[in-house]
């Protein structure tokens, strides 16, 4: 059930992935890629355990080859343009390696040295933005784990990037890192910056990205805004009924209602532990919520609470890849 957007702004696409595949020996890891980038958009890249997720990053930056398809920075093509396309790329793939042993600020003057036109104020200027000013002469081995992965970025950050590729970013953060990153990679967007975030928490990249691709087993799934992604599977109706078996009847006659047998299944944990105990969950259409409450009245059962609930970004992700297992 692919679900995709329209793009409406094609001159401001910053990384371009059309129908890419890849195969090694017999067998095809990614089968059928396509997805867009744009210029100050957060784009969340989420897949189970063998979906293809670090395959497809390693084709962005050119570290494998794919076997079909086109990948695209700026309009320039990464397999046949190498030079000019990964110019405008900045990534940390997996964890940011730093020599612990030397400072911050000689950290990124050795990464300077490997890229032309990087000069002391452009570092000092990378330093302001991911705010390590005030430790940027401390050796890195005194740093946190969130002050490391901004370093990273930091280095990311030299060359003056339109896109930048994070691989699993808040890896090992605790909450108020997670919440720390998550205000500053949405301060680079906002400055324009095209940002490629790959993470397992689904519940930050509800909070965190504008937009995101669902793949599984090397197919990419559905493509859209997170918020438009959810709210068109926004039909599920908490009905608190008294007499409770009554009401259940009532519910389960109508063809155009599903009784939810297996809660688990479709609502988060958080939601459940707040029902009560003879709570009623059917899968309808918004639009015949207000019929069925008047059905039930008219037919002497007592309407004590009805509530829509809309899925959370989990819920989608294992309801479109069949329950399959997060990274």
């Amino acid at each position: 059930m692919p679900v995709t957007d329209n793009p409406s702004a094609q001159d401001h696409i910053v990384l371009s992935v059309e129908h890419v595949k890849k195969k090694i020996g017999r067998k095809w890891i990614i089968e059928d890629v396509t997805f867009d980038v744009r210029e100050g958009e957060i784009f969340g890249f989420l897949g189970p355990n063998g979906a293809g997720k670090t395959t497809t990053i390693r084709m962005l930056v050119d570290l494998i080859k794919p076997s079909s398809g086109t990948i695209k920075v700026c309009g320039f093509d990464v397999n046949k343009q190498q030079e000019q396309a990964l110019s405008y790329v900045g990534s940390i793939v997996e964890n940011p390696e730093m020599y612990t042993y030397l400072t911050g600020w000689e950290n990124l003057e050795h990464f300077a040295r490997m890229q032309p036109g990087i000069d002391r104020e452009r570092i000092q200027e990378v330093v302001n933005i991911v705010r390590l000013d005030q430790r940027i002469h401390d050796k890195v081995s005194t740093y946190s784990l969130g002050m490391r992965q901004r370093l990273g970025i930091a280095q990311a950050l030299l060359g003056r990037p339109k896109l930048l590729i994070l691989d699993e970013p808040t890896n090992g953060l605790d909450p108020k890192g997670i919440k720390e990153l998550r205000q500053f990679i949405r301060e680079l967007a906002e400055d324009g910056l095209a940002v490629f975030v790959s993470s397992h928490l689904l519940s930050e990249i509800q909070l965190l990205c504008d937009r995101v691709a669902i793949i599984s087993l090397g197919r990419v799934l559905a493509v859209g805004e997170v918020e438009e992604l959810v709210a068109a599977n926004a039909k599920y109706v908490i009905w608190d009924l008294e007499p409770v078996e009554a009401g259940k009847r009532e519910l389960t006659s109508r063809q155009e209602i599903e009784v939810i047998e297996q809660v688990d299944r479709v609502l988060d944990d958080t939601i459940i532990a707040g029902m009560g105990p003879n709570a009623i969950v059917t899968r309808m259409e918004e639009e015949d919520i207000a019929g069925m409450v008047l059905h039930l009245v008219n037919s002497g059962i007592s309407v004590q609470g009805v509530h829509k609930i809309n899925p959370t970004l989990e819920q989608l992700f294992l309801k479109m890849t069949e329950g399959e297992s997060i990274e």
